[in-house]
């Protein structure tokens, strides 16, 4: 059976989703067959452009008239178009892949997860949480579930970013409340949070976040509208930081924001237990660096050997992967577990999860006091 795929969006997002499904079928010939059918937005001489670019077979102007039609739905627009098509899709039955944050608000995204709990285990609901599929990520969760750390202390995440520094770069709906829910807790620090919950969330390591405190910040309160002669107003956040208490009684620390100066994609995740800690950063994302117990420094593990995972897949040993690929990574699980109707994650639960932390963020920066999770 071919699977015939819908997408919407076929900007940032799109491409990379694009760029990944055209590599499956010359790197996991075990992935199922896939057909990249109809490509959805709003300008339709844009669509056309895109959609013989991105290799799509058709185009359509209204996400209604799709989301039954095909067999698989990515759902890869700005954050406010995230929660109507999807739920639509899973009421008709068609597995959905949404990007990260599941959604702009805690309240869409508990309808996104409900929805995606009626629809049943055999209608796949992924969120694209992409740095999970890093063959390094995986490397360090193996680590973590075999105990090489021992107990779990501290946690530490941080993305750094700074495209935003200069206060004349252009507005986007990115810095929109509305559109986008919030600014830098959501677009970067739901990548992190989604990461500490995916290592350490076991029980067996440091659990759940009990409880936290968060602090947001917006630098710059206007920036110019497209063609310069205008302001629009910025209503998210450019930066945020939050202190964590996890059940085992672990502490964390995350921040992220787009106004790193000199910090292009700097997404940076540390984990220090009783026996070892490790490192690793998306800049260096073939790199581990770890800690074992009686070591008196880091040792650097280039993650590119055959048995590593995924890396089999690619070039020769030793030879470096890139950003792009954990796209591929990631439609390759979520697509084999629609072929086969199974389990994949990270899910919409999952999302939710990582959005209730985020709201609890937020929450805690407008009481101005730590706020616990349940």
């Amino acid at each position: 059976m071919t699977l015939q795929v819908g997408v919407l969006g076929y900007r940032f997002m799109g491409k990379a989703h694009a760029n990944a499904m055209a590599r499956l079928p010359m790197f996991f010939p075990d992935a199922p067959d896939i057909e990249r059918s109809v490509l959805v937005g709003r300008d339709e001489e844009a669509l056309n452009e895109a959609a013989d670019r991105l290799g799509f077979d058709s185009i359509s102007t209204d996400w209604e008239n799709v989301v039954d039609d095909v067999d698989v739905f990515y759902n890869l627009g700005p954050n406010h178009v995230h929660a109507e098509p999807s739920i639509a899709a899973l009421e008709a039955g068609t597995p959905v892949f949404c990007e990260k944050p599941l959604a702009p608000t805690l309240e869409d995204a508990e309808r996104m997860a409900e929805t995606a709990r009626d629809a049943g285990d055999d209608v796949p609901a992924g969120c694209a949480f992409n740095y999970r599929f890093v063959p390094a990520i995986q490397y360090a969760k193996g680590l973590l579930e075999a105990g090489e750390l021992g107990e779990i202390r501290h946690v530490r995440g941080r993305y750094l970013q700074d495209w935003l520094v200069d206060p004349e770069a252009p507005w986007s709906w990115r810095n929109d409340e509305e559109m986008a829910g919030s600014g830098a807790l959501g677009d970067l620090g739901a990548h992190t949070v989604d990461l500490l919950r995916f290592l350490v969330g076991d029980d067996d390591l440091a659990g759940d976040i009990e409880r936290l405190s968060g602090h947001l910040q917006t630098f710059v309160d206007e920036r110019p509208a497209e063609g310069g002669d205008e302001t629009r107003p910025v209503t998210v956040d450019d930066a945020y930081s939050a202190q964590l208490e996890f059940e085992n009684g672990a502490m964390g620390t995350l921040e992220a924001t787009r106004n790193a100066t000199g910090h292009k994609n700097d997404h940076t995740i540390e984990i220090h237990g009783s026996k070892g800690s490790l490192k690793f950063s998306l800049e260096r994302l073939n790199e581990l660096e770890l800690l074992r117990e009686g070591d008196r420094g880091y040792e650097t593990i280039l993650v590119t050997d055959e048995d590593d995972p995924y890396v089999d897949h690619w070039w020769p040993p030793g030879h470096v992967i890139g950003w792009e690929h954990t796209f591929v990574h990631e439609n390759y699980e979520f697509l084999s577990a629609v072929d086969e109707g199974g389990e994949f994650h990270p899910s919409f639960e999952d999302g939710l999860a990582a959005q209730r932390v985020l709201a609890a963020i937020e929450d805690s920066d407008e009481r101005g006091e730590w706020v616990s999770l349940e």
